[in-house]
């Protein structure tokens, strides 16, 4: 498995948690609106990360049983 690949997931996972952030100062500072927004963007980065790391670990492990 590439490099590039592995890195494309710690994007995807960043993303998530820069957008979990996000949305937590905005519910901080009473911007329950747009925190509810970014609350949704983050839970959707967060499921696209989850899924691009289990389809590494599913190629990681066909690679492992050649």
């Amino acid at each position: 498995m590439s490099q590039s690949t592995h890195d494309r997931g710690a994007e995807l996972h960043n993303l998530a948690a820069h957008a979990h952030a996000a949305a937590a100062e905005a519910h901080g500072k009473g911007d329950h609106l747009t925190a509810n927004e970014l609350s949704r963007k983050a839970h959707e980065l967060s499921l696209n990360a989850h899924q691009h790391s289990g389809q590494l670990a599913e190629e990681a492990e066909k690679s492992a049983k050649k």
